[in-house]
Parts: C-alpha cells; structure tokens; sequence
C-alpha cells in the first residue's frame, strides 16, 4: 500500500493543522476583500436608489430605464405618470426611474 501514501507525506501528522490554520485565515481574508469591494457599494448604490425613488414627487424631471426623459405628472405607490411631451403620458413603475434631472432640463431641448 506505500504506493498510494507516500511514506514522507504520512509521517509530517502535527503540520497539516498549521496548513488548516493558514487556509481558514485566507478564507476570511478573500470574503473580507469581497465585502468591501463588490457586497457593500452595491447595497450602498440600492439604497441610495431607494432613497430616490421615495423622494420623487409631482413636478420632477426624470430618466427612466429605458431613456426616456420626462415630467412626473401623477404619483402612486407603485406607479407613476410620466409626460414625455405636450399629450403623450405614460405609466411607469416608480422603480424604473434611474435618475432624477434638475429641473429645466426638458426645455433646454
């Protein structure tokens, strides 16, 4: 059976707990460099967001989604209208908006 456990390997016993040790410490490490880099500025960009899209009110100049730029008309819970020119209102999820503009920004078009 020497051929499947070499004889070297299977005498170092007390060093394989050091390795056990170094390994769990990189595993902290790797998750703390992913926290800072890639979980909490994504959480801190949605709830900026959220904060947004609370605030948004009658009379706001927003981007949606999609690109489309407009005037808030009508606000409801979970909706919105959105003028985007003289007659032409549209319904969009308040979620969709993904900037507010400041205001003026459509009449200098």
């Amino acid at each position: 059976m020497d051929f499947l456990i070499s004889s070297a390997h299977a005498q170092q016993g007390g060093a394989a707990g050091g390795g056990m040790i170094e390994f769990l410490i990189m595993i902290a490490i790797f998750f703390a460099i992913m926290y800072f880099l890639i979980i909490r500025p994504q959480s801190k960009r949605a709830k900026e967001h959220r904060a947004m899209v609370e605030a948004l009110s009658k009379g706001d100049e927003v981007v949606t989604n999609g690109g489309l730029l407009g005037k808030v008309t009508d606000v409801g819970e979970n909706f919105m209208r959105v003028e985007l020119a003289d007659g032409v209102v549209v319904i969009v999820q308040r979620q969709a908006v993904s900037a507010v503009m400041p205001k003026g920004t459509m009449k200098d078009l």
